[in-house]
C-alpha cells in the first residue's frame, strides 16, 4: 500500500483525494500511512473484510461531495504521472463513456501486458479473457477504443454511473465483480473504454500457480451468480448443462 502511495507523488495532475480502504487488516496501518506524509490521503476503516467489490463500496461512500469521478485501484498497483489526464479524456470526447480502464502491464515483467482491454464474455460458458494477456508489449495494442469489460485493478467511473447504475454488487465478495458492474453499466447506455495511453503497473503474478479453495470457491460461485444476473433464460440453461457436465 505504502508502494502505491509513493508512486501516486509523481502525478502531474493535483485535483485528487486518495481514499485508502482498510478492509479489515489485522493490524492497523494508519500510523505507517500517515508517516509517510502522503499527499491528499485518507483512511477509511471497516472492522470486518467485505470484499473488494464491498471495500470498493466503503471507499465510494465516503467520497468528497464535489467530486467527479472515482479511480478505483488495487492497493498491488503502482501508477504513471499522467494517468489520471489520459484517464479523463474519453469521458469528455465521448459523453456515453461511463467507465474507463488503461493499459495494465504486470510489474515485475514490466514489458508483458495483462489488460488491454476484455474480449466478450461467453454467455455460454461465463468466460472471458484479457486482449493481450501474457504478449510482450511491441504497440500492438496503442489503439485506444471500446472495450466490454473493465479492469478491477484500475477503472475509472462517473459520478452520473454511480448515481444512475449503483455501485458494486457486494454479494460477490471478490472476482466477478468488476464484470458485472460493466455489464450494467452497458445495459444501461454507457460504454466502457480502454485508454491505451494510460499505464499501470500490478504486481499480481503472470502465473497465479495452485488455486486455493477460497479462489475456487468464489470463482465457481460467482461465475454462476454472473450468469444468473446477466444471462437470458436459454443462455442460462445452455450455461447450466455446460458447466455441470464439461466444467
Amino acid at each position: 500500500t505504502c508502494e502505491f502511495l509513493e508512486s501516486t507523488r509523481s502525478f502531474t495532475y493535483k485535483n485528487y483525494e486518495i481514499i485508502v480502504v482498510d478492509n479489515g487488516s489485522t493490524e492497523d496501518p494508519t500510523e505507517r500511512i500517515m508517516a509517510g506524509n502522503y499527499p491528499n490521503v485518507r483512511i477509511v476503516k471497516s472492522p470486518v473484510n467485505l470484499g473488494s467489490a464491498g471495500g470498493n463500496n466503503l471507499g465510494m461512500r465516503h467520497m468528497s461531495p464535489n467530486y467527479d469521478f472515482c479511480f478505483q485501484v488495487n492497493n498491488d498497483a503502482e501508477v504513471t504521472p499522467d494517468l489520471i489526464e489520459k484517464c479523463l479524456e474519453p469521458f469528455y470526447t465521448d459523453p456515453k463513456v461511463g467507465a474507463v480502464c488503461p493499459k495494465i502491464r504486470f510489474h515485475h515483467h514490466p514489458n508483458i501486458i495483462q489488460y488491454a482491454g476484455f474480449n466478450k464474455m461467453n454467455m455460454l460458458t461465463g468466460k472471458t479473457t484479457a486482449v493481450g494477456s501474457l504478449e510482450e508489449d511491441k504497440g500492438q495494442h496503442d489503439t485506444p477504443g471500446y472495450t466490454h469489460s473493465a479492469h478491477g485493478c484500475a477503472m475509472m467511473v462517473s459520478r452520473e454511473v454511480i448515481e444512475k447504475v449503483g455501485m458494486m454488487a457486494e454479494k460477490y465478495f471478490v472476482y466477478y465483480d468488476e464484470s458485472d458492474w460493466s455489464a450494467r453499466i452497458i445495459k444501461a447506455g454507457y460504454k466502457i473504454y480502454y485508454q491505451a495511453k494510460g499505464l499501470v503497473f500490478h504486481k499480481e503474478s503472470m502465473s497465479m500457480g495452485k488455486l486455493s479453495p477460497l479462489k475456487v470457491h468464489f470463482m465457481t460461485r460467482n461465475r454462476i451468480y454472473y450468469m444468473r444476473r446477466n444471462a437470458s433464460t436459454g443462455e442460462f440453461i445452455v450455461f447450466a448443462g455446460f458447466f455441470g457436465l464439461l466444467t
